[in-house]
């Protein structure tokens, strides 16, 4: 058995620092009111801010986001997929989920 060498052990305690810092930080905007939630609020993309990830559809219980393919702006530019994240709007209950996993903040809540 091999064990976890102290350089593994100390990357392992930065990124779990990192972790506890982004969750106090979304704790602070969200009594500051910057992550309001509920059914007066839904969520928005902003696209030049999303990256495709897949993240918030797959935590989002009301199947209220979905990929889709956007043209390129650049026509130059080659990649295999551009995918972006679509919210469904009658189908968002503003639970916020989708805000607290994206790792761009390219999702915020707005007023219905």
């Amino acid at each position: 058995m091999e064990m976890t060498s102290k350089e593994e052990l100390e990357k392992r305690l930065q990124l779990e620092k990192i972790r506890i810092e982004n969750v106090m930080s979304l704790a602070k905007d969200e009594k500051l009111g910057k992550i309001k939630g509920g059914e007066q609020m839904v969520a928005f993309v902003d696209e030049d801010a999303c990256i495709g990830c897949d993240q918030c559809p797959t935590v989002c219980d009301d199947d209220a986001i979905e990929m889709f393919s956007k043209p390129l702006k650049n026509p130059n530019i080659e990649v295999s997929s551009n995918r972006k994240a679509r919210i469904l709007r009658d189908e968002c209950t503003g639970c916020r989920l989708c805000v607290l996993v994206c790792p761009t903040d390219a999702i915020s809540m707005i007023e219905r």
